[in-house]
This record gives structure tokens, C-alpha cells and sequence, in this order.
């Protein structure tokens, strides 16, 4: 467990976290991201385009961030993969499980998601700099993620560079566009 200041703790999650989790991201989802996308769209990417993938937490590289008092109440989560998959829940599709070349490719950033009452308190940024540390920590120099539009702005502080959109088709006929954007150890400035 990683001791972020008096209030706050970082933990590796578990799958007992799983349920909670869901309801993290469903919030978080419909509380931050109506602003960019439709009822329609949230709708549609909720458990497919954007959600939990577990595979995360079988890899031991996704955590919840929590208040210090309430080790229960889950306020952020977060991780990083070292497979192919770029973002995307269980449900998914092109879902991709090989494993990554940490000499060659960019650690995937995932699925980072802040409580609506705990958002704009630096979570974001928390959780996406302790999933930066323990990629680095495997021997990854680049970073890669698939961030939704309301994610881009916190990306671009912390040095993510856009690479192209993505418009993923939804299950519903909607369409979600997705930015994949990167970092390379060597954009790292202290402060980012």
C-alpha cells in the first residue's frame, strides 16, 4: 500500500474490489464524461469501450485509490497493462492479451476513472503517476493510452502527446471517438 499524503492510500486492487469498482466507473462515467458525449454514447461504451478489465487486476497492475479512515471507499481507480489491449472492459472487443516488449513498446495506461464528489482534487493525476512509476518499475519507457475526450486535457499537462482518434463502434450503432495519445520517458520534466 503506497501512503500518498495524510488522507489518502494507494492499494494494488483485488477481485473482491470488482463490484465497487464497477460502480466507481459507472459514476464516474455518467457524472464526468456527459459533458462529451452523449446519454447515447455513455450508454453504449459503458461495459464495452469503457469499464473494468479484469485482466488488470489478474496482473496485479490496477489500484484503487481511497481515504486514508475509509479503506472501504473507493474515490479512484487506475492501471497499467503490459498487453496489447489499449483500453476497453471485459466486454470489450479487440481485445488483444499478448504481452508487450517493455524494450520495444509502450506500457498501456488504463482505465483511470475518479469519483464525481472526488473529482478535480489531483486523483487523476495520482493514480496516473503511480501507474507510470510501476510500468517504469517493469522497464517500460513509453506509455500509450486510449483516453476519452473529458480525459484529454489531464493528459496533455502530464506530457501525453495525441497520436490519432479512434472512433470505436458501440453495441448500440453509436460511435465513441477516443484519442490515443503517448509518453516517453525522455518527455518526462520533473513535475510530470
Amino acid at each position: 500500500m503506497l501512503e500518498t499524503g495524510p488522507n489518502l492510500r494507494i492499494r494494488t486492487a483485488q477481485l473482491a474490489d470488482v463490484p465497487a469498482l464497477n460502480g466507481l466507473i459507472e459514476l464516474s462515467v455518467r457524472g464526468l464524461q456527459a459533458g462529451d458525449y452523449t446519454p447515447r454514447q455513455i450508454e453504449g461504451a459503458l461495459g464495452t469501450a469503457l469499464g473494468l478489465d479484469t485482466q488488470l487486476i489478474a496482473d496485479a497492475t490496477y489500484f484503487v485509490a481511497f481515504p486514508a479512515e475509509q479503506a472501504h471507499r473507493l474515490v479512484a481507480c487506475g492501471g497499467w497493462s503490459p498487453r496489447r489491449t489499449l483500453f476497453g472492459s471485459d466486454g470489450g472487443s479487440g481485445r488483444n492479451g499478448s504481452l508487450l516488449d517493455p524494450l520495444t513498446d509502450a506500457a498501456r495506461i488504463r482505465a483511470i476513472f475518479v469519483h464525481p464528489d472526488w473529482a478535480r482534487r489531483g486523483l487523476g493525476s495520482l493514480i496516473l503517476q503511480h501507474c507510470e512509476s510501476e510500468a517504469g518499475r517493469a522497464g517500460f519507457r513509453r506509455f500509450e493510452m486510449g483516453s476519452t475526450l473529458t480525459g484529454v486535457p489531464l493528459y496533455r499537462l502530464r506530457g501525453y502527446v495525441e497520436l490519432e482518434r479512434v472512433n470505436v463502434p458501440l453495441p448500440n450503432g453509436e460511435i465513441l471517438p477516443v484519442i490515443r495519445m503517448t509518453k516517453s520517458v525522455a518527455d518526462l520534466q520533473p513535475g510530470n
